[in-house]
């Protein structure tokens, strides 16, 4: 479905075909097109449907705990300040989306789509995730529903991510380890790929952030937007105007493009998406495809994704499971072309800064995900004046994260 925005907006997008610019797209087995096709037909039939719209409100407010908050983050205003010039510093706040029921953003495009899935018929749902954060979500509300829920999980994050894994099967989700390549969120979402093409008649695939063949890019967005639509404003009412600036961590992109996507069109506010850097981009183990990849096919749309020399796709790396992907949705390889966004990305070891200052500073143990972004914060909010008004996307919680830091600090729980 084409948007009809005004002239020149960033908003644009994606056209009939599902693409933005480029970028996009849906290229998908011969078998798969005719899913595809429902699946489009039926997002937009809901979209106009007013009791779609009021379910996905009452849902939102009664089971998530919606409207998530918009918090001023003193100490660390504080804290950045007291290293700025004087006048300098950002006033920083976090748009709270771990406080969601499940603990991240995740839920907001699940519920959309488990409700989509029902419209549909669809008895049994399948889907990938890395942290574990979007399987979470998944079998959270295939259980409230009475679904059936197949998770993909590659091998290494079913071990990163333990507490996520049982919480899963405590919600009566079947976790499937893929054993198979890197064993991380690229192999997942294949597993599930392939499990969709064999179970066509009764599946419904609920991809977690927001790349894959259209319209799972823009249908996951704007689930996702509604983190940018309530901060627009909770901000109007605490500040009286605009945030000056955004910021987000960047795997696929849900949790950004959520925050992002209402604020495209307004030219004055600053955006700013933070990817996963690893070791370092010129170390080669990173997952900043942006910075260190290029245009490619992955997954049923085109996008920047890591690759070597003859095309094929590298493998990715973070310290992050939930950023630990070759690939990034192709709206933002858009923006990123556009200029309209910058683009930054953070070391592991500058992610762990920032999740241990913020633990001790604010008493929120943010995911590993948010921390990306937030070392970011660390770097902008001294360089900015203090009447500077900067958001982050605190899109997850770091209870999931403990075992797998408290093992790089050499602690034992």
């Amino acid at each position: 479905m084409t948007l009809n925005p005004a002239p020149n907006s960033f908003r644009t997008g994606p056209d009939e075909r599902g693409r933005f610019g480029i970028f996009g797209g849906r290229f998908v087995a011969e078998t798969l097109m005719p899913l595809i096709l429902d699946l489009e037909k039926a997002y937009a039939d809901a979209k106009a449907d007013r009791s779609f719209k009021a379910d996905m409100e009452s849902y939102g407010t009664h089971y998530i705990g919606r409207p998530s908050p918009l918090y001023y983050a003193e100490r660390l205003t504080e804290h950045l300040r007291a290293q700025a010039p004087a006048g300098q510093g950002a006033k920083i706040f976090f748009k709270r989306e771990e406080l969601n029921h499940t603990g991240s953003h995740k839920v907001n495009n699940v519920l959309g789509q488990i409700l989509l899935a029902r419209r549909m018929g669809k008895p049994r749902i399948i889907a990938e995730t890395g942290a574990g954060q979007h399987g979470v979500a998944t079998a959270t509300l295939c259980a409230r529903f009475g679904l059936k829920c197949v998770v993909y999980m590659g091998a290494v994050d079913v071990e990163r991510q333990a507490p996520n894994v049982f919480r899963m099967k405590m919600l009566g989700a079947e976790v499937i380890p893929v054993q198979s390549g890197t064993r991380t969120l690229k192999d997942a979402m294949n597993e599930a790929l392939r499990d969709w093409v064999t179970n066509v008649s009764d599946t419904f695939y609920c991809i977690g952030t927001v790349a894959g063949p259209h319209p799972y890019p823009a249908m996951v967005r704007d689930f996702q937007s509604v983190i940018g639509i309530e901060t627009k404003q909770q901000m109007l009412e605490m500040e009286g105007r605009l945030p000056d600036s955004l910021i987000a961590c960047i795997g696929g992109g849900s949790n950004a493009m959520g925050l992002f996507h209402p604020f495209l069109d307004d030219r004055d506010v600053e955006i700013y998406g933070v990817e996963a850097a690893g070791h370092g981009v010129q170390s080669g183990l990173h997952a900043a495809s942006l910075t260190g990849g290029r245009p490619g096919v992955l997954h049923g749309n085109r996008t920047y994704l890591l690759m070597n020399e003859d095309g094929q796709i590298a493998d990715a790396h973070s310290i992050s499971a939930g950023l630990d992907y070759p690939g990034i949705g192709p709206e933002h390889a858009w923006l990123h072309e556009m200029g309209r966004v910058t683009y930054l990305s953070a070391t592991d070891a500058e992610t762990l800064e920032a999740f241990k200052l913020c633990s001790m500073l604010e008493g929120i143990i943010p995911a590993l995900e948010p921390a990306h972004a937030l070392s970011k914060v660390m770097e902008l909010a001294p360089t900015k004046p203090a009447e500077h008004l900067m958001v982050l996307n605190l899109s997850g919680r770091g209870d999931k994260d403990i075992p797998q830091v408290a093992q790089i600090f050499g602690q034992t729980l």
